[in-house]
């Protein structure tokens, strides 16, 4: 049983990282529109920058995320045979994993990680709303 709730904790930290790159770049370009000073904080930009840089280096060399791999493994270790679970588990991943080609991933990772380079020239970390 620990095994599963440690698989359970270790899909919800990969959704919550997915939501963090996706809404992180959304809210530093609704936030520079609207005036939201943190949303240039060098910290949460750096952040932001180096999740979708892992991200995106992960899908050009074709590396398996450490965190769907430990997921994998715990869920091994409980004994389950694939993605039967609880009930948290079931509707996190269908929220997370999909099928597609490993292009369509290198693609739409790359575009994004550009999205997110936009972003830094555009609205460079540090400067802005609420900055001197």
């Amino acid at each position: 049983m620990p095994y599963q709730i440690l698989a359970d904790a270790v899909l919800a930290l990969h959704v919550a990282i997915v939501v963090f790159v996706v809404a992180g770049l959304v809210l530093i370009l609704v936030g520079n529109r609207l005036d939201w000073h943190w949303v240039n904080r060098r910290g949460f930009r750096y952040l932001h920058l180096l999740a979708i840089g892992v991200v995106v280096l992960q899908a050009w060399l074709g590396v398996l995320c450490p965190l769907t791999t430990l997921e994998m493994w715990l869920r091994a270790e409980a004994g389950e045979a694939g993605y039967t679970g609880s009930f948290v588990q079931y509707w996190l991943q269908r929220l997370l994993y999909y099928e597609a080609p490993p292009w369509v991933f290198i693609v739409a990772y790359s575009l994004f990680g550009l999205a997110v380079l936009f972003a830094w020239w555009k609205f460079p970390p540090g400067k802005g709303p609420g900055h001197q």
